[in-house]
């Protein structure tokens, strides 16, 4: 087998994990609230991403500065917004609905971009953008608008991935990715056990009764050993393997499979509306991520060796 076969599957693999948490986290957040949730969830990933440095990468540690912490620390102030606003957003709203208006920060990613950095937007970017638009409209209820505040914490989920995705961009070549990650995860842990303990009985952090139960503890293994530290391990390794647009139409699946997990295990049934809202959406992701049609013509050209 080939190996961009093999890194295609192994991020479609992680691309599912993703997926899947959104049903495990909403029946979590049952028992324990949504930041202390997020706190336990993130110190276990970031201390066995640490203890998988310290045994296979040691001396990236020589590289640790404040200006790494700085700009890991920045990082994860949008990381924490962006899985804060999720997980309080599933108090109220479907994982379906949810797995679909977080894919809306690969649309936003370009509209950031065009404001922040004032980088042109593509074609491609503008058009995925009004099918997300489209798509959202639907799936909040079309003519009868439902737009509830859950949806409404999942949408500012979904500005701050894009704000991440854009922190991230500035960063990521200028300092080590494994570092990067583990100051950010760190960072996302620290703030959510201080507004839990701001806003929300923290107490139940270590509070065994809580804990015990396989809903709480299932869900912590699953996002904390899987959906965040496996998930940045295998994507660090097999992504070299593959192209950026195969990752990107590959991790535009993760709505798709929060859908048909909340279907399979937690018994949701989207509106024909809310279908058609989540395929715009879905659409409007994919098409963001494909080359324009420019690029695929100097393509055609180029392997038919004819003159631009």
């Amino acid at each position: 087998m080939k190996r961009q076969t093999i890194a295609d599957l192994s991020l479609l693999m992680v691309t599912f994990v993703w997926g899947a948490t959104f049903v495990v986290v909403q029946n979590a957040i049952s028992f324990l609230e949504p930041l202390s949730f997020n706190a336990v969830r993130f110190s276990l990933a970031g201390l066995l991403l640490l203890a998988w440095m310290a045994t296979a990468s040691r001396p990236l540690f020589g590289q640790l500065s404040w200006r790494v912490i700085g700009a890991g620390a920045w990082m994860g102030l949008w990381l924490f917004c962006g899985y804060a606003f999720q997980t309080i957003g599933l108090l109220y709203t479907t994982s379906s609905k949810a797995g679909f208006i977080t894919g809306l920060s690969v649309v936003l990613v370009p509209l950031f971009s065009f404001l922040i950095l004032k980088q042109k937007p593509s074609v491609n970017a503008v058009v995925g953008a009004a099918l997300a638009a489209f798509g959202l409209y639907w799936l909040t209820g079309g003519a009868e608008l439902s737009f509830n505040q859950g949806d409404f914490f999942v949408f500012l989920c979904a500005v701050s991935f894009a704000m991440h995705i854009i922190v991230t961009g500035r960063y990521s070549s200028q300092h080590s990715t494994m570092l990067l990650t583990m100051v950010q995860i760190f960072a996302v842990g620290i703030l959510c056990f201080f507004f839990a303990f701001w806003f929300e009985d923290a107490a139940q952090m270590w509070n065994m009764a809580v804990l015990r139960r396989p809903e709480v503890w299932g869900a912590l293994a699953v996002t904390s050993l899987l959906a965040t530290t496996a998930a940045f391990l295998i994507q660090t390794a097999v992504q070299k393997y593959t192209t950026p647009a195969h990752v990107a139409l590959i991790f535009a699946m993760e709505p798709v499979f929060a859908a048909l997990t909340a279907y399979l295990w937690a018994g949701e049934r989207l509106s024909p509306s809310a279908w058609l809202g989540g395929a715009a959406i879905l659409a409007g992701m994919i098409f963001a991520e494909l080359p324009s049609m420019r690029l695929w013509g100097r393509r055609w050209r180029e392997k038919r060796n004819i003159p631009s």
